[in-house]
């Protein structure tokens, strides 16, 4: 059995984006050259999410009005946790999005079902962050 690991970075220049990392996460696939296991994608930072989803402008829009009305960023007085920093809503909202995904591996691809893209959430940008590929398999 192999194992890969690769770090990708990120730098978003406002507060939440979602960002599609499906093509950057094949590209560590390919350069693993591993064929058949599993790949795992996950945060590294506990204001930021990766999760699997369609790549549907509409659906994101709705991702940022849902989260949003769960735990609004203002007022930031509203939660205990913002004193020397005002990103309480981040955390929370990674919760919900989640902290990582497993993707099957088949044939070298990775295994989705249609529609599915992986996307890297950021709750709380303008600051460098990164999340961890680990891809295990022959």
């Amino acid at each position: 059995m192999k194992s890969y690991r690769q770090e990708l970075w990120f730098e978003v220049p406002r507060r939440r984006q979602l960002i599609n990392i499906t093509d950057r996460v094949q590209q560590c696939l390919a350069d693993s050259g591993i064929r058949e296991g599993l790949c795992l994608v996950n945060a590294m930072h506990i204001t930021a999410s990766v999760f699997i989803n369609d790549d549907e402008p509409g659906l994101h829009a709705d991702f940022e009005e849902w989260l949003e009305g769960l735990a609004p960023e203002k007022p930031y007085d509203r939660y205990r946790h913002n004193g020397y920093e005002d990103n309480a809503d981040a955390h929370l909202k990674r919760t919900i999005m989640g902290r990582e995904v497993v993707v099957a591996v088949s044939e070298g691809r990775l295994d989705f079902g249609p529609w599915e893209q992986i996307f890297y959430g950021e709750f709380d940008g303008k600051r460098r962050k990164r999340l961890l590929v680990k891809i295990i398999g022959e």
